[in-house]
């Protein structure tokens, strides 16, 4: 039996975390979030933190807008409270699985960054998250395993695909940016993948360092956009290109943000399915099925004479 803790539970990663696990005859998991975990309490985080094989810390600050104002208190949650946990953890030998981002690239380059790429992040987000990245690998060189993901989307919580579902239902067309490329990534793909990954890891299979944990391939936000349209049956031709200047925001994005998937190799453990795949199967679960049939009950019709 492996016993696994999870912290940041309730957020949409953690829930989809507990899922993946619940289906695992051999995990024990011990489920904790905000209400019950102050992740920047040394303390508490000492006490809880020994009898558990794994740790995900799948708790974060994720407000990136709201970070460029309030940057100390993004690097006491995902940087400060992670060198906590990596001391914990290395004082009782459990393996640590952090959650980090494409964010602490700066996005320019044209090719995708391995997992030891140089890192400069252009927002506070990506910088509270890379001190983060820095105390794993001090404090825990051994035991610490950092997954970097990126434009990860959910059945919880608020998140883009959500979102533009909802947009469907109300207007009769959507704008979306098509000058900055990723990888969109399930989060229930990704909680899949983190736990064969702590298994692995667990039995010594997995060596500690860097992984990217996203989906294959790469798109824009508008052809991703229009990928969802066309597999939520609706219209793919009432999504409107636009650059990310549209959308003026606090914190600047990176533009570029795919990531390479060198090192899964030899692990055991399976690089994520392409984008769209991921997205098809995410349209099955019961809220965004629920989120599609809305749409497609509720979507206004395009003008005759207007764009198209």
């Amino acid at each position: 039996m492996v016993r696994w803790l999870v912290t940041g539970a309730s957020g949409m990663l953690g829930r989809d975390l507990i899922d993946a696990l619940g289906r695992r005859a051999d995990a024990a998991v011990t489920a904790v979030d905000r209400a019950t975990l102050d992740i920047t309490d040394p303390a508490a985080v000492s006490r809880l933190v020994p009898g558990h094989d794994v740790v995900v810390n799948a708790a974060a600050w994720t407000d990136v807008d709201a970070a460029e104002h309030a940057e100390a208190a993004a690097t006491a949650v995902n940087g400060a409270a992670v060198a906590d946990l990596a001391r914990a953890c290395a004082e009782s030998g459990a393996r640590l699985l952090q959650i980090s981002t494409d964010y602490v690239f700066a996005g320019t380059a044209r090719t995708p960054y391995g997992e030891y790429a140089p890192t400069d992040p252009v927002n506070a987000y990506g910088r509270s998250k890379l001190v983060g990245e820095a105390a794993l690998r001090l404090l825990l060189p051994e035991h610490g395993y950092l997954v970097r993901t990126a434009w990860l989307y959910g059945e919880h919580g608020r998140n883009f695909v959500a979102t533009m579902l909802g947009r469907a239902a109300e207007l009769p067309a959507v704008q979306a940016v098509a000058d900055h490329i990723g990888q969109p990534t399930w989060s229930g793909a990704l909680a899949r993948q983190l736990v064969e990954l702590g298994q692995a890891a667990h039995l010594g299979a997995a060596p500690p360092g860097i992984y990217h944990g996203t989906s294959a391939g790469q798109t824009t936000w508008y052809d991703l956009t229009r990928a969802l349209f066309d597999l939520a049956g609706l219209d793919p031709e009432r999504v409107r290109p636009v650059p990310h200047t549209s959308f003026p925001r606090p914190a600047r994005r990176p533009a570029y943000s795919v990531l390479g998937h060198q090192r899964w190799q030899g692990t055991g453990v399976n690089v994520q399915a392409p984008w769209r795949d991921q997205l098809e199967q995410a349209l099955r679960t019961p809220r965004f099925a629920a989120l599609a049939q809305i749409a497609r009950d509720k979507s206004p019709r395009l003008q005759t004479s207007g764009h198209r």
